[in-house]
């Protein structure tokens, strides 16, 4: 068995000569790659999702608006958990996808920029919808900060224009959404108010008709002698009256449901809008020429000096193997 007193002296100068005349040779060749790797550049845009009024402590509008493409809403989670899933939703990336941008990009690194216009779809290149869906979650992430609640969307392309496009136009599509698919509470009472109003007036137009139809012939059936003229001219009148105050209750009901419903609606205070970034996110090639340099020449010197790693290994082992004698 080896010990420490037959393990072989290591020259470490001359032990590293080579290795370190591979990392550098590995270190320049990964830099030449690198050059014609493509740029990315991340745009952000951040929102403060705000609880309207109308919400009265409980998920609200918001809530039935995810449902209405079955998001999940846990009841003790925030407004802005519900933003989040909507943004990360498949309608909105579908949507994405769909939308045409007009932008300036290069066809490689060194290329001149040139004017695109095309789909999301175009620029993920995926043969279907369901891998386009997919590929756009490296492209579109959206977060949020659990203690200052705000959400954090971000897009990261090959163009810098783009990348701020994408940005805004899921903004934009979370806007609509909201506004155009969230069925609240109030929207559903204006939306039943509206037809009984319509059905109330219907009535107090009948009721108008045979009110008149009565007169033509009976102008002054309150001073008639005859009782059945003037109980009929009465009740007559009375539910006529009765008509216009239901048509005037309910036209006053309406209005304080399209109130709620205004109400109701989730606010969206956009902090940033989505910048147009100037500095590339990534690649980082100068972690990467590091890191290749540093394992290539780590991995040669181990290899040329692999008997001494080996017996020095074996040597700790069996040391650390012996009991301790007192």
């Amino acid at each position: 068995m080896p010990n420490s007193s037959t393990i072989p002296a290591l020259d470490l100068k001359a032990s590293l000569k080579k290795p370190l005349q591979w990392a550098l040779a590995a270190g320049l060749a990964t830099a030449v790659i690198t050059l014609f790797l493509p740029n990315y550049y991340r745009s952000e845009a951040r929102l403060l999702p705000v609880e309207s009024k109308g919400l009265g402590g409980s998920l609200g509008g918001l809530a039935t608006a995810a449902a209405a493409f079955g998001v999940s809403v846990p009841g003790g989670e925030g407004n802005d958990a519900n933003f989040v899933d909507i943004l990360n939703s498949r309608w909105l990336k579908e949507q994405l996808l769909q939308t045409e941008f007009q932008y300036h990009a290069r066809s490689w690194r060194f290329g001149a920029e040139r004017l695109e216009k095309g789909t999301l779809y175009a620029y993920v290149d995926e043969k279907n919808m369901d891998r386009a869906v997919k590929e756009l979650g490296k492209v579109l992430s959206a977060t949020r900060d659990l203690k200052s609640k705000v959400i954090t969307l971000s897009a990261e392309t090959k163009s810098p224009e783009l990348s701020q496009q994408v940005v805004q136009r899921a903004g934009k599509l979370l806007e609509a959404f909201l506004q155009e698919k969230g069925h609240t509470r109030g929207g559903a009472k204006a939306l039943f108010a509206e037809a009984r109003l319509a059905d109330a007036r219907t009535e107090m137009d009948q009721a108008e008709e045979a009110f008149r139809r009565f007169l033509e012939g009976n102008r002054n059936y309150q001073s008639s002698g005859d009782p059945a003229v003037r109980l009929k001219g009465t009740r007559l009148e009375n539910e006529l009256r009765l008509r216009q105050q239901l048509v005037t209750t309910l036209a006053m009901n309406r209005e304080q449901a399209l109130l709620e419903e205004k109400n109701d609606i989730p606010i969206l205070n956009l902090l940033d809008p989505g910048n147009l970034p100037i500095d590339k996110s990534k690649p980082a090639r100068s972690v990467i020429v590091i890191l290749a340099a540093l394992l290539v020449g780590a991995g040669g010197w181990t290899w040329l000096n692999r008997e001494w790693v080996r017996t020095r290994l074996l040597a700790d082992e069996d040391e650390s193997a012996t009991p301790i004698q007192e």
